[in-house]
């Protein structure tokens, strides 16, 4: 089985581990997204104008590198006060071979030889992108107490860092450019699929970014894989405060209206009322598709997904019927949860 997983962070490292411990995934792609403005990649992004930023992709490689040492080594971050000081040595190797190689593709290849990788990791489009979202409920210094008031206001805030850390609510995201090209190879491996999964992770900064490149939804409409949204186990301060499970699928939906997916996945004891988020996940699975609740997380206070508890509720999902738009195309087996 083919699979692609899309995302970036913590989120989509999560989800590599868990098709890491699938004997059925024998191929697994990683699509990562290039918005990241801060910390390392950010100061990368800033002294090296044109190169993407390297720290989500050095994080999927990680997650699915066979060598130990060089992983340990890839993931360690220098110290002190000087001018290597946070930078992580993975971002410093990627954006040299990216920079000596021409071609962020080719210097990815080259790291997944170098970590032993069965698999691929690749960024979702060709150039380094910027996050612009709508935000409502600010109150900038000086702003008149009637504007202040109107619910109806949104302000323009730019940055991923921005985006995350906003004290108002995000109601929209854009890309920037906003027609910004796809990774080729990624489109050809979403569409070759026959798993994709999308989420967990940032969903305004990590998870939706993947829905606004053209090339790349189109790809997710029309490939035969199963389509599966991972939810998130909590909500994220910032980017989805207070934001229920059927929320964050309502904006997915809003931000990509024609994307039909087969099988919505949540923690079982993330979801406060279930036939909530099955009525939500109606609007954007179509006829067949299904919500399937169980436990995958690492712990009653921890918002981590557990690899292992990941994996297995994935099986459960290819064990039963696929649902959605191409459900008449794909064999049946199994029961619906």
């Amino acid at each position: 089985m083919r699979a692609v997983a899309l995302g970036g962070g913590h989120g989509l490292a999560a989800t590599l581990g868990a098709l890491r411990l699938m004997p059925e995934v024998s191929d697994v792609t990683a699509v990562v997204t290039v918005a990241d403005d801060g910390g390392s990649s950010g100061r990368i992004r800033r002294e090296i104008g044109g190169l993407l930023p390297p720290g989500d992709l050095r994080m999927a490689l990680a997650a699915l590198a066979h060598e130990p040492g060089w992983t340990e080594l890839v993931q360690h971050r220098f110290g002190g006060t000087g001018a290597l000081a946070g930078h992580a040595v993975g971002n410093l190797v990627l954006a040299g071979l990216m920079e000596t190689l021409g071609d962020p593709v080719a210097a990815l290849d080259a790291m997944c030889e170098l970590l032993g990788v069965r698999g691929r990791v690749l960024p979702m489009c060709a150039v380094p992108l910027d996050i612009e979202a709508e935000v409502s409920g600010l109150d900038p210094e000086g702003e008149d107490a009637a504007d202040a008031a109107d619910a109806g206001r949104t302000h323009r805030i730019r940055g991923q860092v921005a985006v995350a850390s906003t004290p108002g609510r995000v109601e929209r995201v854009r890309l920037l450019p906003e027609d910004p090209p796809a990774c080729t190879q990624a489109v050809e491996a979403v569409r070759a699929a026959d798993l994709v999964l999308l989420g967990p992770g940032s969903w305004f900064t990590s998870v939706l970014p993947h829905l606004l490149v053209p090339a790349l939804r189109a790809a997710l409409q029309e490939t035969a894989a199963r389509r599966v949204v991972v939810l998130n186990l909590a909500p994220e301060p910032g980017e989805t405060p207070d934001f229920s499970p059927e929320q964050h699928l309502a904006v997915l939906a809003a931000h990509a209206p024609e994307l039909r997916f087969d099988v919505v996945l949540a923690d079982s004891g993330s979801v406060a009322v279930p036939r909530r988020l099955r009525r939500e996940a109606e609007t954007m699975m179509g006829a067949g598709g299904r919500v399937h609740l169980a436990p995958v997380a690492a712990g009653p206070l921890v918002p981590r997904h557990e690899p292992t508890a990941l994996a297995a509720a994935l099986r459960e999902v290819l064990s039963g019927p696929p649902g959605g738009p191409g459900a008449a195309t794909r064999p049946r087996s199994g029961a619906s949860t």
